[in-house]
């Protein structure tokens, strides 16, 4: 096990607080050990092969409209899979997430929504477009985020890495963001412009490395032009004050919230 591990705890250096506050962002490599990324992985691919029941939205296409069948799906989205399988709750990821977040971010950050994202092999369109995390949530007094990606497979350029422009952290307003395909309702993805002045920086990681964003830095990512998938678990910890304004308008990030929450303040589309 690495020596940045000790039980849940996972060592956050200075340098790599200063990156995520300069950048946005920060890769930490190693949050999990391989026979852990093993014991998540056996869980993940339950829900892939639907063995876990997520209803309507929650199990979807990032890539697509929500009338694609599931066998057509470029990007398999599941949405609240703790949700769905309470037996997930409290896991390794979940147990050493908590630990780097509140190394990132100090006390009373929780965790407002897991999600799972699978690029299904040779899907040149599991893209994501360029976006922000803030154009999908309702405005509140505190943004703060810490979102966890996971690599369960190695995560390459090839099949679809994350990436990322940091110099979005220290602009004055988000940039304008419009939806990808259709409207809200057929497939809630969102994006924006990439402008040629941006420098976007491709960050490749391993299996059981993390990247950990915030809430502003804008960021998307590729196809899948191998033969394998590219499996991704997220984690999004946010103040529990601002967990608890979001409930209060409804917003859950579930896929299945009704039209008003929809038409309201949209629902999370995320990341990747």
């Amino acid at each position: 096990m690495s020596e940045r591990i000790t039980g849940d705890h996972y060592l956050v250096t200075d340098d790599e607080k200063q990156s995520f506050a300069d950048n946005g962002y920060v890769h930490l490599e190693g949050l999990l050990t391989a026979d852990e990324v093993d014991e998540i992985e056996t869980v993940y691919d339950r829900f892939l092969r639907r063995e876990i029941d997520v209803p309507g939205k929650d199990y979807c296409d990032m890539a697509g409209d929500y009338g694609r069948r599931p066998e057509d799906f470029s990007i398999i989205n599941v949405m609240l899979p703790r949700r769905y399988h309470p037996a997930w709750r409290n896991n390794v990821f979940e147990r050493r997430a908590a630990s780097v977040t509140a190394q990132l971010h100090g006390d009373g950050m929780v965790i407002d929504y897991d999600q799972l994202l699978a690029k299904q092999p040779f899907k040149d369109d599991a893209v994501f477009a360029w976006h922000q995390d803030m154009a999908y949530w309702p405005d509140t007094p505190d943004t703060r985020t810490a979102t966890l990606w996971l690599a369960v497979d190695d995560s390459t350029v090839e099949n679809g890495c994350m990436r990322f422009v940091p110099s979005t952290v220290g602009e004055a307003t988000l940039r304008p963001h419009a939806p990808q395909f259709g409207d809200r309702g057929e497939s809630h993805a969102l994006g924006t412009d990439l402008l040629p002045t941006d420098e976007p920086v491709t960050v490749p990681i391993r299996r059981g490395d993390v990247t950990v964003h915030n809430e502003r830095v804008m960021h998307g990512s590729g196809g899948n032009t191998t033969d394998g998938f590219r499996r991704a678990y997220i984690l999004a910890f946010r103040p529990e004050s601002t967990v608890q304004i979001e409930r209060e308008l409804g917003f859950t990030h579930s896929h299945n919230d009704d039209d008003a929450v929809l038409d309201g303040v949209g629902v999370d589309g995320q990341t990747r």
